[in-house]
């Protein structure tokens, strides 16, 4: 299992209309390396749910639940969509200060390539995060 982490600006789509929702279609990723990150995702694997924007910080975990497949918004045929559902909120929100602020997460790609909506997350940075969130990894 691989473990991810998925950017919404909250007024956009939030961890709380997923929760409703039950599962969701990510799509409209436009970014050729987020969109190369989508298509690695296996079923069954786990992402991080971030809120960007105002607050930016870690608010649930969601799962890939069907694979990568065309992005229909796409004309050109070029970029891919996901789906996943929620799996848990996390107790603590874990703000990017607070991995800012974290030494072994000076690597973690949410830092390093701030930009990014879909980012990789290695099993250590999993592991850590899980752990500032109060949740098991």
């Amino acid at each position: 299992m691989h473990h991810w982490l998925l950017k919404s600006e909250p007024s956009a789509y939030s961890w709380d209309q997923l929760v409703k929702e039950g599962r969701t279609e990510w799509s409209g990723v436009r970014n050729f390396q987020a969109a190369k990150n989508l298509k690695a995702m296996k079923v069954g694997d786990r992402a991080f749910f971030y809120h960007s924007g105002e607050g930016p910080q870690i608010v649930g975990i969601a799962e890939i639940v069907k694979e990568a497949y065309p992005d229909p918004g796409d004309r050109e045929g070029r970029f891919v969509m996901v789906d996943v559902k929620p799996v848990e909120p996390v107790k603590t929100p874990v703000s990017l200060a607070a991995i800012k602020a974290e030494k072994a997460l000076a690597d973690f790609a949410l830092v390093r390539q701030s930009r990014l909506s879909v980012v990789p997350v290695a099993a250590e940075e999993w592991r850590l995060i899980c752990k500032m969130a109060g949740v098991k990894p």
